[in-house]
């Protein structure tokens, strides 16, 4: 039995959380897990990342990577067909499609294929405005302040 959230309620009361509410839905569909072809996800530094998928067998080529707002989408295809005949065939070379979300401000800083190996680099680019700044705390001179007198001195009748 699945559950289904509701997030009807949320959009009501909230600005701008539409993308991290389409986020929690995609996350709680059901989807066939595909496990190839492999890959690993680190966390180079503190705002760098790098993926690395084993694609063996695939060429330059035969590799696309598409970078798309929040979305990098890898995918691979053979091009030509293997007419031979094999005894055995442990070298998977299906077209694949594998989707990572990204997060905001997360950019593709380069991608290399090297035996067997597709390394894509990303790098978190904060612009400046979004980033912390420190603010000066000033002093300010103070002036004696003379006291005023609001109300003047009221004589009873």
């Amino acid at each position: 039995m699945r559950t289904s959230l509701d997030f009807a309620p949320l959009y009501r009361s909230s600005i701008g959380f539409d993308r991290m509410f389409n986020l929690l839905e995609n996350a709680s569909r059901v989807q066939a897990i595909d496990s190839w072809p492999p890959y690993d996800i680190v966390k180079t530094g503190e705002d760098d990342y790098q993926i690395t998928m084993a694609v063996a067998g695939f060429s330059q080529a035969d590799l696309t990577i598409t970078h798309e707002p929040n979305l990098l989408v890898v995918s691979g295809q053979k091009a030509g067909e293997d007419n031979a005949q094999y005894l055995h065939r442990g070298i998977s070379n299906r077209t694949f499609e594998r989707r990572f979300e990204l997060a905001d401000h997360v950019k593709v800083a380069d991608a290399n294929l090297s035996n067997g190996l597709l390394t894509i680099n990303l790098r978190r680019e904060l612009p400046e405005a979004m980033k912390p700044r420190r603010i000066e705390i000033g002093t300010a001179a103070r002036t004696p302040v003379e006291p005023q007198q609001i109300e003047a001195n009221r004589q009873a009748a």
